[in-house]
């Protein structure tokens, strides 16, 4: 390997976040293989109809991850 795992975990890391999301969707690909529509559709569909329960208690994003990295200690 030409460049030691932390040294480009550093390198990745101080990408932007738009950078960083791209690179880990398509680490996670090259080990999970190629999408299959069949399912895809099936969570599309799960999360419309999710969607359309209106679930009351849903909260953004930034707002669910800050909690649960308050309760793993981390920030």
């Amino acid at each position: 390997m030409g460049r030691p795992l932390r040294k480009l975990t550093e390198e990745a890391l101080a990408l932007p976040e738009a950078d960083r999301l791209a690179l880990a969707s398509e680490l996670i690909e090259s080990v999970e293989g190629p999408v299959d529509p069949e399912w895809d559709a099936a969570w599309l569909a799960e999360l419309e109809a999710r969607r359309k329960e209106g679930h009351g208690d849903a909260v953004p994003w930034p707002d669910a991850r800050d909690r649960i990295l308050s309760k793993l200690g981390t920030k």
